[in-house]
């Protein structure tokens, strides 16, 4: 027998044509925790570094009028209950997000327990999950809050604030009995009183959680025949089955990341012919697990299966909202260790997980999509920029295991200040990693003993080993095009940018001189 033949691979030809704009839906908003979190100093120093590294326009959470917010105060004087609104809290987190450059993306909820009907809570910080006892004294919060903020912040800021009406009231976890009737009447009165304050606030809801999609049909009708106020539609997405549950921990089978994009989708599948069609849709929160204790969201695998996501979403909807941007967070429970699986791009302490790259990378590719594919993303910018964000596909549980290498070849266009690159001309190629080993924090941290509160010099070690690997190199054109072959290793995401170069002359320069000189690449870039 002779020796194997190495198969052929054929580049994907990437068009010189730009297809259109990259989608801005995937940073246009990102969730938190519940908002009392936003006063604690480790919450805001991981939201400043998102913002510089990232850049997220709007900012989710629950809890803006829970106990823990203390907006609705009384007092009890001579037999006489005197009550009040107080916003210094609500102040200080709305300040700090927008000195911050960040927006709120506004959740009405939960219910303050003066105004609430029953005693029934959600999550480990108890926000009260019934109807008000009184709809009239909720309207007159709504207004009260609405009109604070206009106040403080004018009224062409707070306009493009979009207010919510609830989080998954399909859910009788959030919801008390999943009272579809009950909410619709919540929506009603509060999207009344939104508008009533200004006509030109955004409100929207009804922010169903995956597998609700029979209340979209009802809701239609319910607004349309009653003319209720709405300006945009909500839902949440998550690809996650049912928790397995492990002491302060808990394992989940995932759907393939296609899942994630069919529930992108939904909304408009589900209003189209209706009065609704053609509304924004925003999805408030999207993850694999919905669970804040699931090792998954600390994985390169994790940064891989989203990678189609963040490049595609956009096609589908106008803002898709990852929950959450940090582990600043605490629905179950208090977090018991340092990695423990929570929903943030970032720990405490502000380490990267793999996929805080994925959203970095994301943010620093061009303006205008070239081509778009199962395993790549390809922009440029009008200068000629060309970035190139590639990844190993994986599919979920259900699909065979990832092999060790995945390899992605591209036939790339380059342009020089916008205009055709002379053949020959330099390229040069850098490349930033994000796999098992590079750019992992989490598997560094395993290999550390998984300390469940690193001390000073460990959470240093973190720090350095959460940077993505870099390399890069030299090619050049033919045919004003370079040949950018990629070798993936496992579960890897990588980022690559290509710019032309512009050679200056260095009278008397010569690398053939330096030691090691013998180096065939020192000698060949000598000779171009």
């Amino acid at each position: 027998m002779g020796d194997p033949v190495a198969p052929v691979v054929v580049p994907v030809v990437v068009p010189s044509i730009p297809t259109g704009p990259l989608s801005p839906a995937w940073r246009e908003c990102v969730g938190t925790g519940r908002l009392n979190l936003a006063l604690r100093a480790d919450h805001l120093a991981s939201l400043a570094r998102v913002q510089r590294e990232i850049g997220f326009a709007h900012l989710r959470g629950h809890g803006l009028l829970s106990d823990d917010m203390g907006v609705v105060r009384s007092a009890e004087v001579d037999g006489l209950t005197h009550t009040r609104y107080s916003f210094t809290y609500v102040d200080q987190v709305h300040d700090a997000f927008l000195s911050l450059g960040i927006r709120p993306f506004v959740e009405l909820g939960f219910m303050p327990s003066l105004l609430a009907s029953g005693p029934e809570t959600v999550f480990w910080w108890k926000g009260n999950i019934t109807p008000p006892a009184d709809l009239r004294a909720w309207v007159e919060l709504v207004q009260a809050l609405l009109r604070h903020l206009i106040d403080r912040y004018g009224i062409e800021e707070v306009r493009r604030w979009p207010i919510e009406v609830w989080n998954e009231p399909n859910l009788d976890i959030f919801w008390k009995d999943a009272d579809q009737d009950a909410y619709f009447r919540l929506y009603e009165a509060t999207a009344r009183a939104v508008k009533d304050v200004d006509a030109s606030l955004q409100v929207g809801g009804p922010a169903i959680s995956p597998g609700a999609d029979e209340w979209w049909a009802p809701f239609a009708d319910f607004v349309t025949s009653r003319d209720v106020p709405i300006d945009f539609v909500s839902r949440h997405a998550y690809s996650s089955r049912e928790a397995q549950t492990i002491p302060f921990g808990t394992y989940q089978e995932l759907r393939p990341p296609q899942d994630l994009l069919d529930q992108l989708a939904a909304p408009r599948a589900h209003l189209e012919g209706t009065p609704l069609a053609g509304l924004p849709v925003h999805i408030t929160e999207f993850n694999t697990s919905y669970r804040p204790d699931n090792p998954i969201h600390d994985t390169a695998y994790h940064a891989a299966y989203l990678a189609p996501v963040l490049a595609g979403g956009g096609e589908l909807v106008d803002s898709f909202s990852y929950w959450t941007f940090c582990d600043v967070f605490e629905e179950l429970d208090v977090p018991t260790s340092f990695f423990h699986g929570g929903f943030g791009l970032l720990t405490h302490r502000q380490v990267a997980k793999p996929t805080f790259h994925l959203f970095a990378f994301m943010a620093r590719m061009g303006s205008q999509v070239l081509a778009r594919g199962d395993d790549h993303l390809v922009c440029v910018d009008p200068s000629g920029r060309v970035t190139v964000l590639a990844w190993q596909p994986v599919g979920g549980t259900d699909a065979p295991a990832t092999p060790e290498r995945h390899e992605v070849t591209l036939s790339v266009p380059l342009a020089l200040a916008g205009e055709p690159c002379p053949d020959g001309s330099g390229v040069f190629v850098l490349r930033e990693r994000v796999n098992e080993v590079d750019g992992n924090a989490f598997a560094a941290w395993r290999e550390l003993g998984r300390p469940m509160s690193p001390d000073a010099g460990q959470l240093e070690i973190l720090r350095r080993c959460e940077r993505p690997a870099v390399e890069h190199h030299r090619l050049r054109t033919i045919d004003g095009r370079v040949e950018l072959r990629l070798s993936l290793s496992r579960h890897e995401v990588t980022f690559v940018e290509l710019t032309v170069v512009r050679e200056s002359h260095h009278e008397g320069l010569d690398d053939r001189r330096l030691l090691g000189a013998d180096d065939d690449r020192l000698v060949a870039e000598h000779e171009r």
